[in-house]
């Protein structure tokens, strides 16, 4: 199957980004966004307020027109994971039968503990769900330099079909079928990343660092088994790779929120100034989860204290460094 028209929604930084990586790959490309505001700078300006001095490709059409949008052989769903299911309703209404809509966010939502897959399969049942997720920062495929990710799809006929029709030459997707892994590695990343700002922010120094953002990793492979993910998915981009990135960069909102809890800067302040940290709301949801499950994943849990109030960052570092000794798993 081709896929000549593609629909991203959502003009934000990522959104905006995407829909460049697209249209540089050959496809006709729909941009819609819902603020007023930012569409009329994203048509007139060729510019999306959240990714200034990127401009965006002449070929493609900005709409706030969510059904015209939806007249597309495929859908690029990018928007934060806790507004995915009101975007989604929406669009469930409008959609063609089987259209693959491929979740862009990652998060899981509040209150329901459902991946963005889950969610889309929900709200808009004439959809098929995927998702595309992996160690990439918006600027950077934006204003094409070489990246790789990975989609995944139910069915590797449709996966495959969606990497070539997505696959530039500097973007780069590996195909996989592994829905559950990719959504995990993409989730439980951001929480880890907030970890690591903090060992930053601190002052901790490198050596903290690495063995935190190793320790981290393996909560993140223990937490996928759980749910069914592949390890060679956790091995993979969406996994290993994007915690490499995150945990290691301030162009990550997660890290950098976590640089100014470790400086002392209040969870709302930071909030306020910083914009949205999709970890610090995915944090209580994955520790739930990881109870009901019974997986040990001390650091997350730990970052979920310190956000509550429960913890301060200084108790959070006790309580993992007078953790029981132990054999390395």
């Amino acid at each position: 199957m081709t896929f000549e028209r593609i629909a991203v929604l959502g003009g934000g930084a990522w959104g905006t980004a995407l829909a460049n990586v697209t249209a540089r790959a050959g496809r006709a490309v729909t941009l819609w966004e819902h603020d007023a505001a930012n569409a009329t700078e994203l048509a007139e300006k060729r510019e999306s307020r959240f990714l200034r001095g990127v401009r965006i490709e002449d070929s493609i059409v900005v709409t706030r027109d969510l059904a015209q949008a939806a007249r597309a052989d495929a859908i690029l769903l990018v928007v934060p994971a806790q507004a995915m299911r009101s975007v989604i309703k929406a669009l469930g209404g409008v959609i063609a039968e089987h259209t693959p809509v491929i979740a862009c966010a990652k998060g899981i939502e509040h209150g329901t503990q459902k991946f963005m897959t889950e969610v889309i399969a929900e709200c808009a049942p004439n959809a098929t769900p995927a998702i595309l997720s992996g160690p990439s920062f918006a600027a950077d495929v934006a204003r094409g330099l070489p990246t790789a990710v990975t989609l995944a799809a139910s069915e590797e006929s449709l996966a495959t079909d969606l990497t070539k029709a997505l696959a530039s030459r500097t973007f780069r997707p590996y195909q996989s079928t592994d829905v559950r892994g990719v959504e995990v590695g993409g989730a439980a990343k951001n929480v880890l990343a907030i970890a690591s700002g903090i060992v930053t922010g601190r002052g901790l120094g490198a050596s903290a660092a690495a063995a935190l953002t190793t320790r981290g990793f393996i909560e993140l492979v223990r937490f996928g088994r759980a749910l069914g993910a592949k390890t060679e998915t956790m091995m993979g981009l969406s996994g290993l790779g994007d915690l490499i990135l995150t945990c290691s960069s301030p162009q990550s909102r997660n890290f950098r929120f976590g640089v100014n809890l470790g400086e002392g800067r209040a969870v709302q302040d930071i909030h306020a100034t910083t914009g949205l940290a999709e970890g610090a709301f995915t944090a209580p949801v994955l520790l739930e989860m990881a109870r009901e499950r019974g997986v040990d994943m001390p650091i997350s849990s730990a970052v979920a204290a310190m956000l509550t109030g429960a913890m301060s960052v200084d108790q959070a570092i006790e309580s993992l460094l007078t953790r029981p000794l132990r054999a390395e798993d």
